[in-house]
């Protein structure tokens, strides 16, 4: 039973919750003990929200992933953990969110909600729509990056938001991309009604748009008057790079692998993107906390 709780809540996926934590290192407060325990409460409650959202989602679309050749092993889809059950365990985290959210600012909670919501309902209704369903997906990760800025009371930089948003449309749409393969290899035919919205092509021509915004958006944000006044250097340039590997690299893996239907078991099982993602961090923290 603790083995199938532990799948459900999907502890993998929590990776998309460390967004959470770009405020605090770009606002200089990586080192403050104070702005550190916060954002990590945050972060917490972001990770049992978002379980909270996968259980809804799990209950809901149980009988549609049992069609679906891995989603069929979910524990709701699989019957291995029962619907009140899940209720029960996505009940018991609603009340460690609010246990949680208690000496967190109100801008924050409200945004935690707006979070949820958002969720929810493209649980239930935006993932059946064509464009709203990636740009949902994108909503979400705006929020962890705006609440992250907002429960230490620090500004973000608009070129980072715009980052953001770019980033995580692009993994949405090349999500929808594997899943289009699948569907159009013969493999499953039930997984998602949006997908007879969306064409190989479309997809294509999406991704390939939002991996330019997220490249120049990312170049304009390290050589913008704001962030070299703030860090006082111009080498954040030199991180630029790693991105752009970073992009091609999951292009890639999608393209040529055929894989990306799993993002966040991607990002923690290629090597390459390992080093990348690593080597990003360390350089970023080597440029702007050195001039400190």
């Amino acid at each position: 039973m603790f083995t199938q709780i532990i799948k459900l809540i999907r502890i993998p996926q929590w990776i998309k919750n460390l967004f959470v934590f770009v405020p605090l290192v770009f606002s200089l407060n990586l080192f403050n003990t104070g702005y550190l325990l916060i954002s990590i409460q945050a972060f917490i409650a972001f990770c049992l929200t978002s379980s909270i959202v996968y259980i809804v989602n799990d209950i809901t679309d149980a009988e549609a992933d049992r069609a679906h050749p891995k989603k069929k092993n979910r524990p709701i889809a699989s019957g291995k953990i029962s619907p009140r059950q899940g209720g029960l365990i996505a009940l018991a985290f609603g009340l460690a969110v609010a246990a949680l959210c208690i000496n967190l600012n109100f801008t924050f909670v409200l945004l935690l909600i707006l979070f949820f919501l958002i969720n929810v309902l493209y649980s239930l209704k935006l993932k059946h729509v064509v464009l709203l369903d990636i740009f949902s997906i994108a909503a979400g990760f705006l929020i962890r990056v705006l609440a992250g800025a907002v429960v230490i009371s620090v500004a973000v930089s608009s070129w980072l938001i715009l980052t953001t948003m770019f980033i995580s449309l692009f993994l949405a749409v090349m999500k929808r991309h594997s899943e289009l393969e699948i569907v159009e290899n013969g493999s499953n035919s039930d997984t998602r009604k949006v997908l007879a919205f969306y064409s190989l092509n479309f997809a294509d021509q999406l991704a390939t748009v939002a991996a330019a915004g997220v490249i120049i958006c990312y170049a304009l944000y390290t050589v913008s008057e704001r962030t070299i006044t703030v860090f006082k250097t111009e080498n954040l340039i030199y991180t630029t790079p790693f991105v752009v590997f970073g992009i091609f690299r999951y292009m890639y893996l999608v393209y040529m692998n055929k894989e990306g239907e799993n993002t966040s078991q991607m990002l923690i099982t290629d090597l390459q993107l390992i080093i990348t993602v690593l080597l990003y961090m360390a350089v970023t923290m080597l440029i702007i906390y050195s001039a400190l």
